[in-house]
C-alpha cells in the first residue's frame, strides 16, 4: 500500500535544509502545519504554513515545553485510518490526519541539560512512527532528498516499505536519545545502575567475521563518530573482521607507547614509534630518532609473525621507511597519520593487497564489555593508573637511567600482550615478546628464545607478580638488567633476594595489568 502525502507537520530543531524542503512539498500541493522557529523560518521564506496554535487554540506555554502535545496533533498522528470507530473520533472533536511528519530531536548529546531533554520531539517521532501503516516520518535532513524523489515518482505517495524503513530509524533515534538522558543521570558512577546501548550498523564491508562461517559487522554507538568513521582507505581490500579489530589494537597502542625526549613513555610523546600487531598481541615495537629506524627494529623483533600482521605508525610514512617496508614482509594494513609524497605510489606498486590508511588518532573509552551467557562483563578500560612516581626500587641496586628509559617502555609494552605476558627490552626495541601461555615461566622462555642474547643489559616486564624466584632467574639467563613487576606476591622478600643475588634492578610498580 502507498500513502498519500497530502498534509506535513514540521517541527525540528536543526533547520539544515528544512525551508527547501517546505518550498518543494509545497510546490507538490502538501499542506504545511509547522511550530514555533520552524514556522517562522517557513513564512518568512514566503511559503504558506499553518501554525499548530492555530489548530489547537492554545499557544507555546511553560516556555514552549508545551507546544505540540495536544488531541487534534496527536490524534492526527496516531489515527488508524482502518478503524471506523478512529474516523468517528476525529470527527467529533475537528481532527485531522497528517500523512508525513518531519521532525529532529534537541541536541542533547552535544549539549546535555534539562532544557535539552526533548519531550514534544520524540512524542510526535514515536506517535508517526508507530503509525507508519499511515504516516511517514523523517528525522534527518539527509532523507529529505530521497523522500522527494519518492514523492516525484510515485505521484506524492509513499510505500510500506519505506515507510517501515524511516519508523525503524525513527525509534532508533528516540531509543539514542533516551539513552544518552540515562547515561547523563548517571555521571560519574563507574559501573551504573543501567547501561543502554544503541548501535547502528556502518557503512563498512565485512565479507565475514572472524571465520568465513560467520557474519560480521562494525556498529557504532548511534549518532556518534568514531577515529574510525574519519579512515582514508588509499590502497588494498576492504578491511575484514579481523583487520578492525588488529587495526584498532595497533592504532591505540603505538599512541600509548609515545616516548618523549625525555625518555618518559606516554601520550604526547614526540619520538617516532612502530608497533606491529599480529592477532591483537604485539610481535614488534620500537622507538628510534627516525621513523625508518622504528620500523625496522620493531620487525627484528620477530619477522616471522610480523608477515601478515598490522604495522601501526606515529608519523607520516617517508620515503626511507616505505623503502624499508618494500623490503620487509607482506603486511595486511599500514596505518598512519599520513603519507608524504610519493610514498603511496611506491608502496601500492608494490605492496597491491596491503591496505593503506590513513587515521587521526584514537578516542578514549570509559568501559569495556566483554559478553557472556545472558549478559556482559563490564569493567574500566584498560589504562594505566600507577605513575613512575610510586612504583619501588626493591632491590639494592636502582636502574641506571638507561636501564630505566627501557624498563618503562618494556613495562608499557606488558600492558597490551595477552597474559600471561613477558616483555624483554633493549635500547628502545622489543627483542622478545612472550605472550598467552598459561604458566608465566613459558612466556619468559619464548621471550628469550625470540630475543636470543639481545636482551643483555635490557629491561623484562611481566604483567603480573613472580610467584616463584624462577621467573627472575629466567629473566637473568636472558641477560637483562632490570626486571619490572607488580609485586605482591607471598614470597615476595624471597624473590628480592635472588634478585639481589643476580645483580639484577628490581622494579615494583604495585599494578598488575592481565590482558585476556
Amino acid at each position: 500500500m502507498r500513502t498519500k502525502i497530502r498534509r506535513a507537520l514540521l517541527s525540528v530543531y536543526d533547520k539544515t535544509g528544512v525551508v527547501e524542503l517546505a518550498g518543494e512539498l509545497h510546490r507538490r500541493g502538501i499542506a504545511l502545519v509547522s511550530s514555533g522557529g520552524t514556522a517562522a523560518a517557513i513564512a518568512d521564506a514566503g511559503i504558506p504554513v499553518t501554525a499548530v496554535d492555530d489548530i489547537t487554540g492554545v499557544p507555546p506555554i511553560l516556555d514552549h515545553r508545551v507546544v505540540t502535545l495536544h488531541p487534534k496533533i496527536h490524534g492526527g498522528l496516531l489515527a488508524d485510518r482502518s478503524k471506523p470507530s478512529h474516523d468517528a473520533d476525529m470527527t467529533a472533536y475537528g481532527i485531522e490526519p497528517f500523512d508525513l511528519v518531519v521532525s529532529n530531536l534537541y541536541p542533547f548529546a552535544r549539549r546535555p541539560d534539562i532544557e535539552t531533554i526533548d519531550i514534544g520531539g520524540p512524542a510526535m517521532v514515536r506517535a508517526a512512527a508507530k503509525n507508519h501503516a499511515w504516516v511517514a516520518v523523517v528525522t534527518d535532513a539527509a532523507q529529505y532528498g530521497p523522500l522527494l524523489d519518492e514523492l516525484d515518482a510515485n505521484d506524492n505517495t509513499v510505500g510500506d516499505d519505506t515507510r517501515r524503513r524511516l519508523a525503524l530509524d525513527a525509534f532508533a533515534r528516540t531509543a539514542a536519545f533516551d539513552a544518552a538522558i540515562v547515561a547523563w543521570l548517571q555521571q560519574g558512577d563507574p559501573l551504573p545502575q543501567h547501561l543502554a546501548l544503541v548501535l547502528e550498523h556502518t557503512d563498512d564491508e565485512l565479507r565475514y567475521g572472524e571465520n568465513p562461517h560467520q557474519h560480521g559487522a562494525r556498529y557504532r554507538l548511534a549518532g556518534t563518530t568514531s577515529w574510525w568513521d574519519g579512515v582514508q582507505r588509499h590502497s588494498g581490500l576492504a578491511l575484514s573482521y579481523l583487520n578492525f579489530y588488529d587495526t584498532d589494537a595497533a592504532w591505540r597502542m603505538v599512541h600509548d607507547l609515545h616516548v618523549g625526549n625525555g625518555g618518559h613513555v606516554g601520550n604526547g610523546g614526540e619520538q617516532p614509534t612502530v608497533a606491529i600487531i599480529k592477532h591483537a598481541n604485539p610481535c614488534g615495537v620500537a622507538v628510534a630518532d627516525d621513523l625508518a629506524t622504528a620500523y625496522q627494529r620493531a620487525l627484528e623483533c620477530d619477522e616471522r609473525s610480523a608477515f601478515g600482521g598490522i604495522v601501526a605508525l606515529n608519523r607520516p610514512v617517508d620515503a626511507a621507511t616505505a623503502q624499508r617496508m618494500v623490503a620487509g614482509p607482506q603486511a595486511d594494513v599500514v596505518i598512519a597519520p599520513g603519507y608524504e609524497p610519493g610514498t603511496l605510489d611506491s608502496l601500492i606498486a608494490k605492496r597491491k593487497n596491503t591496505r593503506l590508511l590513513e587515521a587521526g588518532p584514537p578516542e578514549g573509552f570509559d568501559r569495556d564489555f566483554r559478553q557472556i551467557s545472558g549478559g556482559f562483563l563490564v569493567q574500566d578500560a584498560h589504562h594505566f593508573a600507577a605513575e613512575r612516581s610510586e612504583w619501588r626500587v626493591v632491590t639494592k641496586r636502582a636502574p641506571t637511567d638507561d636501564e630505566w628509559r627501557d624498563a618503562e617502555l618494556a613495562w608499557r609494552i606488558c600492558g597490551h600482550v595477552k597474559s600471561n605476558a613477558i616483555v624483554l627490552v633493549k635500547r628502545g626495541q622489543a627483542v622478545g615478546i612472550g605472550a598467552g601461555q598459561q604458566n608465566r615461566v613459558e612466556s619468559g622462555e619464548i621471550a628469550a628464545k625470540k630475543a636470543a642474547g639481545r636482551a643483555a643489559g635490557g629491561a623484562c616486564a611481566s604483567d603480573a607478580f613472580y610467584p616463584f624466584p624462577d621467573g627472575i632467574e629466567a629473566a637473568a639467563a636472558a641477560g637483562v638488567a632490570v626486571v619490572m613487576q607488580p609485586g605482591g606476591a607471598l614470597r615476595d622478600e624471597s624473590n628480592i633476594e635472588r634478585a639481589d643475588e643476580l645483580g639484577l634492578a628490581m622494579v615494583f610498580t604495585g599494578e598488575r595489568h592481565f590482558l585476556h
